[in-house]
């Protein structure tokens, strides 16, 4: 159903947290820069207490808390849309600083119609000090396209036939279109899977995807595996569900990498993943790059 282009939206910004403290104030303090403020910002803490000398974010905010190991990410993510008391749920990694167009053009996006909105993510290098965090300037100089992801439109929208494209740093839907898929699927426990899986499901319900000019965000570097070894059992476990719930296999790449290491067998056409053996501490301790800014 197309959205009433004449109603007024108000987005709810929904952002999970462990740790990165200094990432978030960075996020809270973009909020408080934005064109248009968001109605709430929504923090789902998946750990005891929330951070200490918060910035205003020029917004309410509202604080849960989700227990659980590995990190609850798909839990997190329903309790915050639970939460939220906006129609436009605007889902923000704790890593990204919004530009100040962000959440004003996710807005405008969704008063053009329904769907479900990607935003452009910019990669910052490591060493980003509070006074770059916040120049937009600074910002859009140093931050680097992934090279795995498509240009975002120079404006409006830009249909994406992929639900694959769908990452979780920064997105947004109506919070119907949420509700009528159930949301996230919490079965898919720990890194991965759980995002692709929401996105095919929206899909196959006809919600179409959009790419978003103006809905820009910088993601604060942090050190990466590559591959990433430290989530070997839980990609795994969830590449296997997804296989088993559509038929085909997500996360390929870190497979193809698992593969290409010695530790699994498996293929595109494969029914099953076959583990080899499992990394160990020291590989999974070489595998850290701590200057690279794509995973």
């Amino acid at each position: 159903m197309p959205a009433d282009a004449s109603a007024p939206l108000s987005p709810s910004v929904l952002t999970l947290v462990r740790g990165r403290p200094d990432r978030l104030r960075n996020l809270m303090r973009g909020l408080a820069r934005q064109t248009v403020a968001p109605r709430e910002l929504v923090i789902a803490w998946m750990q005891p207490e929330p951070a200490p000398d918060l910035p205003d974010p020029g917004c309410p905010v509202r604080h849960l808390f989700v227990a659980g190991e590995p990190m609850p990410l798909a839990a997190a993510r329903n309790r915050a849309a639970e939460a939220a008391a906006g129609d436009l749920l605007l889902f923000l990694d704790v890593d990204c600083i919004p530009s100040p167009t962000l959440v004003d053009a996710y807005r405008h996006a969704a008063m053009q119609g329904e769907g479900l909105f990607l935003g452009e993510v910019l990669y910052l290098p490591p060493g980003l000090d509070l006074a770059a965090a916040s120049d937009e300037t600074a910002l859009a100089r140093l931050g680097q396209v992934h090279p795995a992801r498509p240009a975002v439109p120079p404006a409006g929208l830009r249909r994406e036939p992929d639900p694959g494209q769908l990452w979780g740093l920064s997105f947004a839907l109506p919070a119907r279109a949420w509700q009528a898929v159930g949301g996230m699927d919490e079965a898919y426990a720990g890194y991965g899977g759980e995002e692709t899986d929401l996105a095919v499901r929206l899909n196959a319900r006809g919600l179409p995807i959009f790419w978003v000019a103006g809905a820009r965000a910088y993601h604060q570097h942090h050190p990466v595996h590559v591959p990433p070894l430290q989530h070997f059992e839980p990609i795994l476990a969830n590449a296997a569900r997804f296989h088993r719930t559509h038929g085909r296999w997500c996360m390929t790449y870190w497979l193809g990498q698992f593969r290409a290491a010695g530790l699994i067998a498996w293929d595109m056409e494969a029914p099953a993943i076959r583990v080899i053996r499992v990394p160990d501490a020291a590989e999974i301790a070489a595998a850290l790059r701590p200057d690279a800014l794509f995973s």
